[in-house]
């Protein structure tokens, strides 16, 4: 059976936490939240939950990520899968078989969970996250002729693939530069329709009109930075 170990970044998902990892599939080895400076019980409902909890002080969901991978990195027996899935329950836990299935059954290598509208709940994306998604994807296709159509946060990569990408982003680029250094090294990838829901309380990206921004910016930068390598 596959070694998989889940990271959950986490800020103030204390009334969320608890059903994520609830719901994960027993077939997960270790569910990893990283707690990023959360100020209400998201660390307290993860333990009572059963997961493994980190700490990060330094804001941002790349830190928090990072936090997680270098954790995996010093275990002495390492994944063979690594999932990410958000701490605010928009996304359905239980679909991570579905999410991995490419990469068990297909070899594939790295696996995007993709918010497709059918299976959207209304509301449960914003308009500024529908266009972000929809410009991302479409100057992926354009300049590295990408079939992406989603920066979905649910998602599975080969461990040893996702050591090779050597991910550096901080903070709101990380699943752009994740895909787009996919795409540079030649990895095979594949999306999988996932269901979404609205989140529980408030997003620090979207939620904000800083957050929006700053995402955006991050977002194209890396973008524009792969397009004239």
């Amino acid at each position: 059976m596959a070694e998989i170990k889940v990271i959950i970044p986490a800020v103030n998902e204390g009334d969320s936490i608890g059903k994520v990892v609830g719901e994960l599939p027993k077939s997960v080895s270790e569910i990893i939240v990283v707690n990023n400076g959360s100020e209400d019980n998201t660390v307290e409902n993860a333990k009572k939950a059963g997961a493994t909890v980190l700490t990060e002080n330094q804001r941002g969901y790349g830190y928090a990520c990072l936090k997680g991978l270098d954790y995996v990195a010093k275990q002495s027996k390492q994944p063979d899968l690594i999932v990410f899935i958000d701490g605010d329950y928009s996304d359905y836990p239980e679909e991570l078989d579905k999410v991995v299935a490419p990469i068990l059954q297909d070899d594939v290598d790295f696996v995007v969970g993709a918010r497709k509208k059918a299976l959207r709940e209304p509301g449960s994306m914003t308009p500024q996250q529908v266009f972000g998604n929809q410009l991302a994807t479409f100057l992926m296709r354009l300049f590295f002729r990408a079939k992406f159509t989603d920066l979905g946060p649910f998602r599975a990569i080969k461990y040893e693939k996702l050591k090779e990408l050597e991910m550096q982003d901080k903070t709101y680029g990380w699943t752009v530069e994740m895909q787009l250094k996919v795409l540079r090294k030649k990895m095979s990838y594949t999306e999988v329709p996932v269901r979404y829901k609205r989140r529980i309380g408030v997003s620090k990206v979207s939620g904000t009109v800083k957050g929006t921004i700053f995402a955006g910016i991050k977002i194209l930068g890396w973008i524009f930075k792969y397009s004239l390598k």
